[in-house]
């Protein structure tokens, strides 16, 4: 059978706009109520949500301004110029690496979720593999039918989390967002250094799509208001969490949105388990967050050994990713792994968009402004 090709490879502002909500909406939403809820009182832990937020889209916004100032050209070339060849072959490593570490952890993470709510007498080891075929096969074809599969599903996940919020109003208790801002400040420097900026990482992606985009010149504000759609959604969900639960119990449900999606009573019994429907179109968009990871990774990768195959790199990269999915011993360690490898993700980010814009200006690099 003949793998389909596009036309070209171009892709539009408006892809990357749904771009990055695709790449940050993952398994990420299902625990993060509970970090939240476990450190703040009531439902402040929406100011973090906020605040990390608006540090995401501010990012999102200067990582597309500068990249898009370099039109069609990739991370590996524009950084060579900027600071030496052998500096930014390193660092498209680093991206390489972990992106290769986040396609892992989205694969073991949603094997455990699997394994708790669907599969409950099936090994991990089982779970993860047709899992990781599949994204595999999704990253083998046409890097532009990635950014469609995008554009078809996010409508779909967008929807289902907005029925969620919907049809738990009724379950909404005023009294357990209460009390309001009571919590101490440590608790919120707290929740942002465990969750509130880290929970939107996916911006790195633009160091590498941008160089795909035909008009770049709107990409920075296309990928700001892009991260602005989990902004809204992550601090929508848990206060629904808070609201219906309380924040004891959320802080001490494993996966509060799950549990949220349980409540959830569609008038005329049309569906008597809206969980399964939801897991099923959560599946999706972690399908996405790990396809898109992995295809970062083959992006740096390619650039770097430009003589290499896509599907070679692809078929070195697999075993890998599998194994390192694999390590963790229990969900604890794959917590600890996740939380190290978004810091490590969100360092990285600044690091360069600091390291390039400084060096640009000290060496006067000039931009296709």
């Amino acid at each position: 059978m003949k793998r389909f090709k596009y036309a070209d490879e171009r892709i539009s502002e408006r892809d990357i706009m749904i771009a990055i909500p695709s790449i940050v909406i993952g398994v990420g939403i299902l625990s993060m109520p509970k970090q939240l809820a476990s450190v703040t009182k009531g439902a402040d832990g929406w100011i973090p949500l906020l605040l990390g937020g608006l540090f995401a889209v501010f990012i999102s916004w200067a990582i597309a301004k500068f990249a898009s100032g370099f039109q069609g050209q990739t991370f590996l070339t524009y950084a060579s110029k900027i600071v030496t060849k052998p500096v930014a072959i390193v660092l498209s490593l680093m991206f390489a690496i972990l992106s290769i570490f986040v396609t892992a952890y989205q694969i073991r993470k949603i094997s455990n979720i699997s394994q708790q709510y669907l599969f409950d007498r099936t090994p991990i080891e089982v779970i993860a593999l047709p899992f990781l075929l599949v994204v595999v096969y999704a990253v083998s074809g046409s890097r532009a039918g990635l950014f469609r599969i995008n554009m078809m599903f996010m409508p779909i996940i967008l929807s289902i989390a907005l029925i969620i919020v919907v049809f738990n109003v009724g379950w909404l208790n005023a009294g357990n967002l209460m009390p309001v801002l009571q919590t101490p400040i440590t608790g919120y420097t707290q929740v942002i250094a465990n969750t509130g900026a880290i929970s939107y990482l996916g911006f790195g992606i633009l160091w590498f799509y941008l160089s795909l985009v035909d008009k770049p010149k709107k990409a920075p504000k296309a990928a700001a208001l892009g991260m602005c759609i989990p902004v809204g959604l992550y601090i929508m969900i848990f206060i629904m969490c808070v609201g219906v639960f309380g924040n004891a119990v959320t802080s001490n449900l494993l996966y509060p949105t799950i549990e949220l999606a349980k409540l959830v009573e569609i008038p005329g019994g049309f569906f008597e388990r809206f969980e399964s429907v939801f897991f099923v179109i959560w599946i999706m968009a972690i399908f996405i967050t790990a396809t898109m990871a992995m295809d970062i990774g083959i992006f740096a990768l390619n650039a770097i050994f430009k003589n290499a195959e896509k599907l070679k790199i692809i078929f070195i990269l697999t075993p890998i990713i599998y194994f390192v999915g694999m390590f963790p011993r229990d969900v604890m360690e794959v917590d600890l792994i996740g939380s190290i490898m978004s810091w490590l993700m969100l360092i990285l980010n600044i690091t360069v968009l600091i390291l390039l814009t400084v060096v640009a200006k000290i060496r006067g690099v000039k931009r296709n402004e």
